[in-house]
Parts: C-alpha cells; structure tokens; sequence
C-alpha cells in the first residue's frame, strides 16, 4: 500500500554490441525507461540514434498481403542478429507482386461471374419472350434497357408518368426491382437521365448471347461454369503461392516485429564517441533481473542508483497496492499521480471513501445487491468500478445492519437486535426525530477528524520533500492545525461543558499568531532560499495578506460543513424508502406492493447510488486531496 521503491540504472556499453544489447533490452517488462533527449539537450557532446525505420515500409507490405488475402501470416520466432533488409525488401516485394496479379485475376473473374449472373437473372425475366434477342435490343427506332432500381425509385416513377417510356417491373429481390423500359430513339436520353438520377443500374446482356431467351440462358449458364472452375484454379493457385512462402513471410515477420522494436528502443540510447548507453528505472526487486539479462555479455557496465540522484530527469511513480485498495487508485488516477517522493493516497482513499459512501447508503439488502452487481461487473467485463462496488457494497451492508434496514424495511431486523443479540432496539434508530441532530454533529466531527488526517498527511509529505515553509506555516500545515484544533476543542468545550477557553492570551497564541505565520509563509519561504522576505512593495503584501487569512477561515468552516451532507443523505436515504413503503400501503394485492417494491428499491439505488457516489468523491476530492495531494507525478511505463 504504498509507492514501489525504484533504482535508476545505467548500461554502458560498446557500440559494436548496441544491436544485441537493444535486442535483450526490448524484452525486459520491468523497467521505464528514459529518452536520450533528456540527456542530449543538458550536456555538450552527446549524440541520439533515432533515425528513420526502416522496418515500416516491409511491414507496411506485409499487412497488404495480409489484407488483400484475407490471410494472418503467423509469427515465427527468431533472434534478430541475422538480418538483412535489402533481402527482407526483395523477397516480400517479388511474393506480393505474384500475389497481386493472382489477385487482380480473381478480382476479374469474380465480377465477370456476377455479371453473367446478372444478365441471366434478367433473361429469367423475359423467358416468356418468343423471339430473338438478338432483335429485343437492335430495334431501328426502340431502345430497350434491363437492370434494377431502388425499390424507393420505384415509387418516384410516378412523377415521370407522362414521359415517353414503357416499364415492366419484373420482380423484387432485397431492396431492388429487376425492371426494364423501352424509349424511342428520340427521348432515349432523356429517360435515360431520369433513370440514372433514380440510380438506375443497367445490366447489359454479353455479346455472345444470341438467340430467344431460353438459349440465351443455356449459354449464360455454361459461361458462368466455365468462369467458376477458373476461379478455383486462381484460388488454388493463390493458396499454394502463400503456403510455400509461408515459412519464409513468417521469419520475416518475427524479424521486423522484433527490429522494429529495436529501433523504437534507440530513442532511449545516448552515444558518446564509441560508447553508448541505456539509463531508466526498475523497481528495486527486479534488479536482479535486469542484471542477470547481460550476464553473459562482457564489456558491459551496468550501474544501480538511487532513483533519486540524477536530478535533470523526474523519477517515476508506480503504484503499489494490495487487493482491498488496489481497485480505488482509478479514483486516484483520475486526480492525478503522486510524485515519487510523495506518498500513495489510495489507501487513505479506499478506506474513506468505503466509510462514507457506506454511511451514505447504509442498507443490508441493497448493500449485498451492489456488492453482486459489481462482483459480476468486475468477473464478465473486469471493470475496475465493478471491483469497487464489491467493497462499497458491502460497506452499505454493514452499516445498513447497524441501522436496522433492510430494502427499505426499518422493522423486519429489530428481532435480531432485541432476541439475539440483547439490545433494546436498534444499534441507530435513523428516523428517531430526537437522533437527528446528534446524527449531523457526529457527522461533521467525522469532517473534523478526516480534514485534521489529511492535514497531518500533509506535513508529513513536507518533511519528505524537505518543504520546511509548508510544514511550519502552511493553513495544511503546523501553524493550520494549531488554529483549527484550537476552533474546534473550544466549540466543543462550550456546547458540552459551557467552559469558554477564550480569553486574550488564547486567541493570541491561537489563532492570531497562527493565522499570521500563515501569511508570513511565502516570505519565509523566500527567506530560506536566500530571497528577500518582501521583494515587492508592503502595502500590497498587507492587502493581500487581510484576503488570505478571509479565504483560509472560510475554507476550515466551509470544508467542515461540507459533511453535514453525509448526515443529509443518511436521513434522504431512509425518507426515500419511506415513500416507497407508502407508496405500496396505498397500493391493493401482493402482487401491486411487490412490484412497487422492487421499481422503488431499484430507483433508489440507480439514483441515489450514483449521486452519493459522486458526492463522496467530492469529499475525497475537494475537502482532503486539495490539502495534501498535488497529484503531479509521471506514471512509470514499461517499453512497449
């Protein structure tokens, strides 16, 4: 549940072994490593390998194979220290040039079978015909058309109705009409234009159909066989070609993958003359692992650092947690990533957010419900929120058995309380009018408490980055605690006891000279750097000061108010099973108060579950992120 502790490493090498080394290096998943031009652009002399791949343009035709095929060359695999691209080039070019012209024939005889068998759909259709068609379609003054229209253009031929055109509508197939239309030689071209516009499709009958109709079709019918069987030899022809050079395709294939790697892979690679080297981070248990990846390659030179000691580059975070908290860091995600130098929030999160999110929506029965949507949410589809609803489901369960509620029913578990486990009602009576007000002000201590932790976390966060003016003078800081504590003890000291602790020496020691450091905080900070404490003019320092100490007030009441909406939505919760339940006592039969049960019950938890969920997540956000949580980390990335 924390940051993963990081080495930063650096191999040195030769640049004779840069190839063999990069080819080892790919295949390490442990490591993020660092581009060249954070090194090149600070120090004088050092040199970048990234130039163009060439790997591109032969896998580029690799997948034209593959697509134009419809055909997945599998991937052999191979060491990449015997290549050669020249010969990759050659080999791939001259099989797809065999390919393409196996393909470009099939393509040919693929449409001249579809129009054979268009033109013999058409001659179906006017089988009844008792004469040549040879004098169909060479009248001196009639030109006859056959094809299909859109059945929708059909319906808009009644607009042309007094044109001069004849059309016989043959049969409808799909979204088409086999049609045909006879026009004199005068207006051919005019009812031609209409019917393009219609999207016409004209479908002309091959040249070596002679003869009625019924010898037309024998001949189509012969043709179509022939074009078939020539067909399967092109196929067959296809399939051998890409059989016998399958081995081959594949090796190269592994190859360029591989290389293609490798040259992505020298972006990270800084040379200097005749040497050159890697840098990056691996968590410091897979140290081991990278080393004992170049055991066996000698003049090679890898150094293991502190993450931490080479200050022109920012050291990665990666995220450690166990399988409680882990689901919730895409909550953190979303906010941001901590630096590695911080501390990892997601399970101050987790927790939180599990607490109030099931104070919130605290019911047994709907509880257990989430919790099974989200555990097959998260099993079918493996959606993070899925595993998120498990937990926060059962929070809602928990909390809703100490509420006495189950889908709404207040009553139906007071016997458990009272017989079973000794108590004289329910552990929290939430509809007790006189609970309401203790109900609101434990929730706002609950405030109280979570803001005084983030708070803490915050100061604890100072002294790891060694930020000294945040820890002593920040309102998240010692002087902000102090003020706030101070607020708080003497409030619950006058409604409890009626003691008042406020007097002059207490309110100078705490909350005047604590809200004053507060101000003071950026021209100590200054001071600490060797900056004047006031580079500017007073005056305007003071104006701004007189706002800041408005605004950090402001904050600590509004921040801690703001939890009153847990209460709130403890008490909207019940009031809205409430009405479901009088909604059911208005309704008549079992059957009637059993389907407003399950709609209400699944209302409730469709609506409300998503707002509390948003809400809580605003808490998390806004009233305890805000205080310590900068979230201005890089996330740690393994060489893809």
């Amino acid at each position: 549940m924390a940051i993963e502790k990081l080495k930063l490493f650096r191999i040195n090498a030769d640049l004779t072994d840069l190839d063999m080394i990069l080819e080892r290096f790919v295949d390490l998943h442990c490591v993020h490593p660092i581009e060249a031009s954070e090194f090149i652009d600070k120090v004088h002399g050092l040199t970048s390998f990234v130039s163009v791949n060439p790997c591109n343009i032969i896998y580029k035709e690799l997948q034209d194979i593959e697509k134009e095929n419809d055909y997945e060359i599998p991937v052999a695999e191979v060491e990449a220290a015997d290549y050669s691209f020249d010969r990759m080039r050659e080999y791939v070019t001259s099989t797809h040039e065999r390919l393409k012209k196996l393909t470009l024939h099939r393509k040919e005889t693929e449409n001249l079978i579809k129009k054979y068998r268009d033109a013999l759909t058409q001659v179906k259709n006017i089988e009844n015909l008792d004469i040549s068609l040879d004098d169909v379609f060479s009248c001196e003054y009639i030109s006859t058309r056959v094809g299909r229209l859109p059945l929708d253009s059909v319906e808009k031929l009644k607009f042309y109705k007094n044109k001069p055109f004849l059309f016989k509508s043959f049969h409808e197939e799909k979204n088409y009409c086999w049609c045909m239309y006879l026009v004199t030689n005068k207006y051919e071209r005019e009812i031609d234009n209409i019917f393009s516009s219609l999207f016409f499709q004209r479908i002309r009958i091959p040249d070596f159909v002679h003869g009625t109709p019924e010898s037309a079709q024998t001949s189509l019918s012969m043709e179509i066989q022939v074009a078939e069987g020539s067909l399967k030899e092109i196929q067959a022809d296809l399939d051998e070609v890409l059989a016998q050079n399958s081995t081959e395709l594949s090796r190269i294939k592994g190859d360029l993958l591989l290389l293609n790697k490798i040259y992505g892979a020298k972006k990270y690679v800084v040379g200097l003359g005749d040497k050159f080297s890697i840098s990056g981070y691996v968590a410091k248990k897979d140290v081991k692992r990278l080393k004992s990846k170049y055991v066996d390659i000698e003049d090679i030179e890898i150094e293991v650092m502190p993450a931490d000691s080479d200050k022109r580059v920012q050291t990665p975070t990666k995220l450690k947690n166990n399988w409680f908290t882990k689901p919730f860091s895409t909550f953190v995600q979303m906010y941001g990533l901590p630096s590695y130098s911080s501390i990892d929030p997601t399970p101050i999160l987790a927790i939180t957010y599990s607490l109030l999110f099931g104070m919130m929506f605290g019911d047994l029965g709907q509880g257990l419900v989430l919790a099974l949507f989200g555990f097959l949410m998260y099993k079918k589809f493996k959606i993070q929120l899925g595993a998120i609803a498990i937990r926060i489901g059962l929070a809602s369960a928990f909390f809703g058995f100490l509420y006495g509620s189950f889908f709404g029913n207040e009553e139906i578990m007071i016997p458990i309380f009272t017989n079973w486990l000794g108590f004289n009602g329910k552990i929290i009576e939430v509809m007790d009018s006189e609970f309401t007000m203790t109900l609101l002000i434990t929730t706002v201590g609950l405030g109280s408490v979570l803001i005084i932790n983030s708070i803490i976390i915050n100061m604890i966060i100072s002294i790891k980055k060694k930020k000294y003016a945040e820890l002593f003078f920040s309102h998240n800081g010692l002087a902000g605690i102090v003020f706030y504590l101070f607020i708080l003890i003497a409030l619950a000291l006058q409604f409890t006891n009626g003691v008042s602790v406020f007097n002059g020496l207490t309110i100078l020691f705490f909350m005047i000279i604590p809200l004053l450091l507060i101000v003071l905080k950026h021209p100590f900070d200054r001071l600490m750097h060797g900056n004047k404490m006031f580079p500017e003019k007073i005056v305007g320092f003071i104006i701004e000061g007189f706002f800041e100490i408005f605004e950090v007030v402001l904050s600590y009441v509004t921040n801690t108010l703001s939890f009153l909406r847990v209460g709130g939505f403890i008490l909207a919760h019940a009031g809205m099973m409430l009405v479901v339940y009088t909604l059911m006592e208005m309704s008549g039969g079992i059957v009637g108060q059993t389907v407003i049960l399950i709609i209400g019950n699944l209302f409730v938890m469709g609506l409300e579950g998503l707002i509390v969920g948003i809400q809580v997540l605003r808490l998390e956000f806004y009233e305890m992120f805000s205080r310590y949580f900068e979230g201005d980390g890089i996330p740690f990335k393994t060489f893809e």
